[in-house]
């Protein structure tokens, strides 16, 4: 009986149609892959959001983080200006990506205050070709260029260039 049941069972698997079946699996995990393409291409070379947090940025940016839309194209293009708020590898620690403000290009003169909490000595630094000098907003927690020195293009992945909430508003206004 048991035979029976089995062999009634090869019958109607021997009628369905694999190949098509088979087919539409296939076209899914092209589709699927595709996708995946695509949204890695998107946002490793196109544009991304990140999470930025901690009190270098302050006003700016929310100690407690803000999720900010990163657009990838302008370090590509050396289209970084004084001013633009960019996320960069940190040249002390390539595992870490920290947020930072552009206040010198290539070429530039930078004066800044060596160690603003300890008093009102100054520094003069010419930025090298291909460099750029960053510095965070709250200069008395942040540690940038004033301590690793001038940051090769290189280490920048992407301009910030909008904060992202229930709507979209400016990053900051002049």
């Amino acid at each position: 009986m048991a035979a029976g049941r089995f062999s009634s069972l090869f019958r109607r698997a021997a009628t369905v149609p694999w190949s098509s079946i088979a087919g539409e699996a296939f076209d899914r995990v092209v589709l699927v892959a595709k996708t995946v393409c695509f949204v890695h291409v998107i946002n490793n070379y196109v544009c991304s959001i990140a999470l930025v947090r901690g009190p270098s940025m302050l006003p700016t940016i929310n100690i407690t983080g803000d999720i900010v839309a990163v657009e990838r194209i302008s370090p590509r293009w050396s289209l970084i200006s004084v001013g633009d708020i960019i996320l960069l590898r940190s040249p002390e620690n390539p595992m870490k990506t920290v947020t930072k403000r552009v206040l010198g290009l290539e070429g530039d003169t930078v004066t800044f205050l060596v160690d603003p909490a300890k008093g009102f000595s100054s520094k003069t630094v010419l930025v090298p070709k291909g460099h750029v000098w960053v510095q965070g907003d709250n200069i008395y927690e942040s540690r940038d260029s004033r301590q690793f020195g001038p940051v090769p293009y290189g280490l920048i992945q992407g301009r910030a260039f909008c904060r992202v909430r229930f709507s979209f508003e400016p990053l900051f206004t002049y």
